[in-house]
């Protein structure tokens, strides 16, 4: 592996499956008559853009579209050859997995060229299998099991996504906080990122299946069209998955405004209780004179009985207009 050429590993492959590693010297001598070859490069080094303008035989509008900086899932074929542009999630190490990463590959029936700036698992997958000996076999083989790991992948994810709005919606009947309503959006977010991404590349499954080229038989279109009915049924899931957690958050807000409502009705009600009685107190609390009861010294006991009598009188009142 070159991190400055831009090659992050090829393989001249044997056809059966298994392959021997190349250097960039390899792939700059190879010819179709040596065997299938694969290239893998970081298409954001420079090295690796120049060897695709001027050595790779691709065709230059090709090539920018394998090199541009934002891609969006889609498949092209073009003298036999096809570019494809996938999106898988991203599992590194602390990346969010919504944060999808961009595959780009350029396939002929004797050469495979794929790029990427981020590590996509799918790939190491597929170079592990070749080595080994238990890789794909030919160009359509590699297309449809890059394509089926992308997808088995983005499963997993989707499922997880699918568990925590299950969680959210027990923790919002057993419990109503303020802290709720950030997780119900960060999953909103996620299946929106997703979704995003997910739905142009069910369509560019789609077309893969009816895409003329003599190197994808027909057992392998059949696979790939079921990759695509996975790949929509994600689509649908996620759907499904933004719609749940917006009725969540719908019902969350409904209960706390319910809590609040109640919260609100209690302070209304003793309000309303200490309002006349705040009142009395203060008209006796004027420093005037005349004020009574000035000189009983049973006038406070009595003026704190006479506020408990209002006190019981208001509570039944309240109770009969069934305020309470």
């Amino acid at each position: 592996m070159s991190d400055n050429s831009g090659l992050v590993f090829a393989f001249s492959l044997d056809g059966g499956g298994g392959g021997s590693r190349l250097e960039l010297d390899g792939v700059k001598k190879w010819h179709p008559e040596d065997g299938p070859l694969w290239v893998h490069l970081d298409y954001a080094r420079s090295a690796a853009r120049t060897w695709l303008q001027n050595n790779s035989g691709i065709e230059p509008v090709i090539v920018e579209a394998l090199t541009a900086e934002e891609t969006r899932p889609r498949s092209l074929v073009h003298k036999g050859g096809m570019l494809v542009i996938l999106r898988g999630v991203n599992l590194n190490p602390g990346m969010d997995p919504e944060d999808m990463v961009s595959i780009r590959f350029w396939i002929e029936s004797d050469r495979i060229v794929t790029l990427r700036h981020r590590r996509v698992m799918a790939i190491d997958d597929l170079r592990q299998a070749v080595e080994s000996g238990s890789g794909p076999v030919s160009s359509g083989e590699f297309l449809e099991e890059l394509a089926d790991r992308l997808v088995q992948r983005m499963g997993y994810v989707i499922s997880d996504v699918d568990n925590a709005v299950d969680e959210l919606e027990d923790e919002v009947i057993a419990e109503q906080t303020y802290e709720l309503r950030q997780k119900i959006a960060n999953i909103r977010r996620t299946s929106i990122s997703m979704r995003r991404y997910l739905a142009p590349q069910r369509d560019v499954m789609a077309r893969l299946y009816n895409e003329k080229v003599d190197w994808l038989n027909e057992a392998e279109r059949m696979r790939i069209r079921e990759i695509a009915d996975r790949t929509m049924r994600y689509v649908e899931d996620l759907d499904a998955i933004r719609d749940r957690a917006a009725v969540t958050q719908e019902e969350l807000n409904a209960r706390l405004a319910e809590q609040m409502n109640k919260t609100m009705y209690v302070l209304s009600i003793v309000a309303g209780i200490f309002l006349p009685l705040g009142l009395l107190t203060g008209l006796l609390g004027v420093n005037v004179g005349g004020i009574p009861g000035t000189e009983n010294q049973w006038a406070f006991a009595i003026f704190c009985g006479l506020l408990l009598v209002v006190a019981v009188v208001q509570v039944w009142l309240f109770k009969r207009k069934k305020w309470m």
